[in-house]
């Protein structure tokens, strides 16, 4: 039955044939396009298709060009094509250099060109990763295991620059959902499509990206990555901010309380660091005055311990000597106060006779002395009076009478105010020993009163009661004074370290009002930045739509800035699929190239 089918079609593919020549060679040759008039059309859109390997770099390019035909006639176009083909009809294709000229008929008409030399605008690279270890694309094939597949993203300097900034790349990757499992794409869109799951990562104009996708494999195989580019043209309106500036209206107000709070908590950190100050300067000199009360406490209580001391023994010579007390002797005592008081008088006496015959004698000592002559006699008047001939001996005795007058003039000089100050000494003296002479006297008189008035025993008595309470309480006031002192060496071992802590304290605040200066800078900034916040925030949101509103951009072509009515430009990028080796293919590639006849009848074997 196979047999007789397969004749059969074979006989029938040979009754065919010369009716197939036969219309190829009755087919009318095309007309030259010379002939034609100029021709026009409405636009002209451009479908780049490149072909990438697995790992992203660039291989084959070329574009399909659809015009828009208004006029029939000659189309003139332009790019660096290696060749060209065309896709509507079999009319001819004229190609000199960049020059590109055909005729089209009404309606659409379809032209490919090939290009070598052109740069995409994107570079992509593509990596893999099966359980963590790179590999090529072919050692892929038929593998299994944890699969990472990571696509960078970025411009191609050699590119046009004016596509990397104005259209939007579509990356689709699909996989057999009996294959891969668990896929996970952080950055990317994961959806559906029949049997197979898609996903999709987008990258926006100027932007460079990097994406990866992760998934448990078996048998790997994988479709092409698919990559389109299209204009960004999505028209984004701003938003109503009036809204939304009401909104931060009190922030800038916030802000500007803020600065105005912290700037008095600047003054007030000022003053409590300069009070600190104080305290701790205060304290310093406080802590040097306790120190040295410290050091002089041992001083302190030995004083206090040697008047003690003093006390009991006077209270106790006044109590043995209350008993035995013989008045005679103050009696005796009243004589010998005035006979001293009759002393002083004539001393005084005296005194007051030797100032006025010292004045006697100074007065003409002074004017001896001042009777000198000043007249200065040089060394060279001397040697000439001895020269003159006068007795040598005589001129000796001149020269030293003249040089003794001199040094007595000088020393009288010198010592005159000791001179003159001798006569209100002895008048000072004789006045103070007359002072003294009468206190004296009164000493002696109010002595001989006491006793004609007053029992001495009993005052003795009351003096030796009031030693003795004078005594018992000192010895309290000592006992005070060692626990005082002895108070104020811990005082001043405990304030050591109190001390210590306020110098802490001191450095501290310091440390806090330089915070506190700096904060209030950056309040102060940060008030000065959002006092405008609502105008600022529109700004913002104009440039951030700005970026990315590109429904301004005019489509240029790919090929040739030359051509014109450009209505669209869009790219659709593949890369190789990884297949496993067929091995049918295989063989075949292997086999000897046969002849167009012994092909044709392999087919209906």
């Amino acid at each position: 039955m196979k047999l007789k089918r397969t004749t059969a079609t074979f006989t029938a593919f040979l009754l065919a044939m010369p009716t197939i020549l036969v219309s190829a060679e009755s087919e009318e040759p095309a007309e030259d396009s010379s002939a034609q008039g100029p021709g026009a059309f409405d636009k002209k859109d451009e479908v780049i298709y490149a072909n990438l390997d697995s790992s992203g770099a660039q291989q084959d390019l070329y574009v399909v060009n659809n015009f828009t035909v208004s006029e029939e006639g000659t189309i003139t176009d332009y790019g660096s094509y290696s060749s060209v083909q065309n896709l509507t009809d079999l009319t001819a294709i004229e190609q000199e250099d960049d020059r590109i000229e055909f005729t089209a008929q009404e309606d659409e008409f379809y032209y490919q060109g090939n290009l070598d030399n052109q740069a995409l605008p994107w570079e992509f690279d593509i990596t893999y990763e099966l359980n963590g270890e790179e590999m090529t694309a072919e050692e892929l094939a038929g593998e299994e295991g944890e699969l990472q597949i990571q696509i960078d993203t970025a411009k191609n300097e050699e590119g046009q620059e004016v596509f990397f900034n104005n259209y939007l790349l579509q990356i689709t990757m699909t996989f057999d959902s009996e294959r891969y499992k668990n896929i996970q794409a952080p950055d990317g869109t994961i959806a559906n499509a029949g049997k197979d799951r898609q996903v999709t990562f987008t990258v926006l104009p100027e932007s460079e990206e990097s994406f990866t996708v992760n998934a448990d494999v078996t048998d790997l195989e994988m479709d092409s990555i698919q990559i389109a580019a299209v204009p960004s043209n999505m028209a984004i309106e701003a938003p109503d901010t009036e809204n939304l500036k009401e909104e931060v209206m009190p922030l800038a107000d916030a802000t500007s309380e803020v600065n105005r709070g912290v700037g008095e908590l600047r003054d007030g950190v000022a003053e409590l660091n300069d009070g600190v100050g104080s305290l701790y300067n205060g304290s310093a000199q406080y802590l040097d005055g306790i120190n040295q009360l410290q050091a002089n406490s041992g001083s302190l209580v030995e004083g206090s311990d040697s008047i003690k001391g003093a006390l009991q023994q006077l209270s106790q010579a006044v109590g043995a000597g209350s008993g035995n007390m013989n008045l005679s002797q103050f009696t005796e005592l009243t004589g010998g106060l005035r006979q001293i008081a009759g002393g002083l008088g004539e001393v005084q006496g005296g005194l007051t006779e030797l100032s006025g015959q010292y004045s006697q004698a100074y007065g003409a000592l002074d004017q001896a002395v001042a009777a000198i002559p000043e007249a200065f006699v040089s060394e060279a008047d001397i040697q000439a009076l001895y020269e003159s001939g006068a007795d040598p001996a005589t001129v000796d005795q001149l020269v030293q009478s003249y040089q003794a007058s001199l040094a007595v003039k000088e020393t009288y000089n010198a010592v005159s105010q000791a001179f003159d100050a001798i006569s209100p000494a002895l008048e000072t003296s004789a006045g103070a020993l007359t002072d003294l002479q009468s206190t004296l006297n009164t000493m002696a008189d109010q002595l001989e009163t006491s006793l004609s008035a007053t029992s001495m025993d009993e005052s003795l008595q009351q003096l030796q009661e009031g030693l003795q309470t004078l005594s018992a309480n000192y010895d309290q006031f000592h006992s005070g004074l060692v626990s005082y002192t002895g108070g104020v060496g811990e005082l001043a071992g405990s304030y050591g370290e109190l001390h210590n802590g306020l110098a802490g304290v001191n450095e501290g605040t310091g440390e806090l009002e330089n915070g506190a200066v700096q904060l209030n800078d950056g309040t102060a900034e940060l008030a000065d930045a959002t006092s405008d916040l609502p105008d600022q925030i529109e700004v913002e949101i104009n440039e951030l739509i700005g970026e990315f509103d590109k429904s301004d951009f005019e489509p240029v072509s790919f090929v040739s800035e030359q051509n014109e009515n450009v209505e669209t430009v869009q790219f659709v990028i593949k890369t190789a699929a990884i297949q496993k080796p067929d091995e049918e293919q295989t063989e075949d590639a292997v086999q000897e190239e046969k002849s167009f006849w012994d092909r044709l009848v392999d087919l209906f074997r």
